[in-house]
This record gives C-alpha cells, sequence and structure tokens, in this order.
C-alpha cells in the first residue's frame, strides 16, 4: 500500500530565543490547487513614449489557493490518543482556530495594530518631522509545504470557512477552509528585516527557486527529444 506525504502549514511564532514553529499538517490533501503567477508591470523608461515591452520592475507575483476539508469522525476512527480525544472534545475547532491565526497578527505588548512614530525635535525653532504609520504587528511567517520539492514562504491572503456539521455542544464536527496564499519574494523576505524568521524565509525561497531552475534545465532533454521526433526519418 502506498504511503502518500501530507501537505502543511508551518507558521513561526517570534519569541525571545528561537521561533517556535505551530505545524498545520493536512488531514487530507486537497484533490486540486489552483497555482497563479501575476506578471509585473512594465518597467518605465525615463519619460520614453515607448519602452521596451519586455522590461519589468520584479519577479512576476506566485500565488496558490486550494480547499482543505476536515472531519472529526475521521480522527476519533484513527484511533490517536491526543487527535482522538481532541475530536471528541471540540469536533475540528482546534484545526479551524490554527488556521485562523495565520491570518491574525502577532499581537505584542502594549501595541496596536498600527501605531504612529512621530520623530521628535531636533532642536529649539526645528521644524517636526511629519507623523509616519508602521505596523505594530505583523503577521506570521509561513511556510506553506508541498511535498520535498515545493517549501516557500507565504502570507495568507484569504481564508473562508464552510462549517457543515455539528455535535451536541454545537462544534464543528465537518468543516471545509477555502485558502488563499501570496508567495513571498526575495524583496518580501528582505523587508522581513533580520532574525532568524527572516533566514528560514530566505532559505525557503532560495530552496524552492535553485530547485526550479534544476527542474527547468532538466526539461531540456524533454525538448532534445521533442526536436529530435520533428526530424523526417
Amino acid at each position: 500500500m502506498a504511503t502518500y506525504l501530507r501537505g502543511a502549514l508551518i507558521a513561526f511564532t517570534p519569541t525571545a530565543l528561537i521561533p517556535l514553529p505551530n505545524i498545520i499538517v493536512f488531514q487530507y490533501n486537497p484533490e486540486t490547487m489552483t497555482h497563479t503567477w501575476t506578471q509585473q508591470p512594465v518597467s518605465p523608461t525615463g519619460g520614453q513614449a515607448k519602452g521596451n515591452p519586455l522590461a519589468v520592475t520584479g519577479l512576476p507575483g506566485e500565488a496558490f489557493g486550494f480547499t482543505l476539508a476536515m472531519d472529526s469522525n475521521d480522527s476519533i476512527a484513527d484511533g490517536k490518543k491526543v487527535s482522538g480525544t481532541l475530536a471528541k472534545v471540540s469536533g475540528v475547532a482546534t484545526r479551524l482556530a490554527a488556521l485562523e491565526m495565520l491570518i491574525r497578527p502577532a499581537a505584542t505588548k502594549g501595541g496596536t495594530l498600527v501605531g504612529t512614530v512621530t520623530a521628535g525635535l531636533a532642536g529649539l525653532g526645528k521644524k517636526k518631522e511629519p507623523a509616519a504609520e508602521v505596523p505594530a504587528n505583523r503577521l506570521p511567517v509561513v511556510l506553506f509545504v508541498w511535498g520535498p520539492g515545493r517549501v516557500v514562504p507565504v502570507r495568507v491572503t484569504t481564508l473562508t470557512i464552510t462549517e457543515r456539521l455539528y455535535d451536541p455542544l454545537l462544534n464543528p464536527t465537518h468543516a471545509e477552509a477555502q485558502l488563499g496564499l501570496q508567495v513571498l519574494t526575495g524583496a518580501d523576505v528582505t523587508g522581513i528585516g533580520g532574525g532568524p524568521l527572516a533566514a528560514v524565509a530566505n532559505a525557503a525561497d532560495v530552496y524552492t527557486d535553485s530547485l526550479r531552475e534544476v527542474l527547468a534545465l532538466a526539461n531540456l532533454a524533454n525538448a532534445t527529444e521533442s526536436v529530435i521526433g520533428m526530424v523526417p526519418h
């Protein structure tokens, strides 16, 4: 009997020492997935009426979309002590809560979602600098893991949950979650700042990009065979 890997979302929460991973393993792999690429706009060319149509401002945007199914009855039937007990007590509520945390910003002590930073006076008679809004909180760093060939840093952009069945305490026992993931580019990863969180995201970005380039080179073998097949014998 074949054993299949299961996809996962790994969220890293910042702590005082090292980031703590919260691993959300898919109960069932989605049967279908959309993988969307969006090209960046054409780069401006110094006021010229018409520039190079192939010049762009950066790497293309990349996004994934899929639906996850969850069923507490299967968790109970599996006979696993921890997951089975949680399923009996709360249905799939714990799985849903873990997904919901991916789209909520991590709270900082004494902070609000958007803080205002104002530069102080440089001295008497100096003009006060304008206020600049900066995010006081930020979303967790999330890795989308779909087998060894695809590990990418992402930001969860959309989450739509459909609850279908409930237990006597109205805990959902069956649900579906539609997720939209935006892949972070190298520039996005740089914007995270330094520290272990940025290092984790950068390592995943470099790994997947390098593997994609290797696979593209390997496809030259297919192209060669196709060209040979076009030549009349």
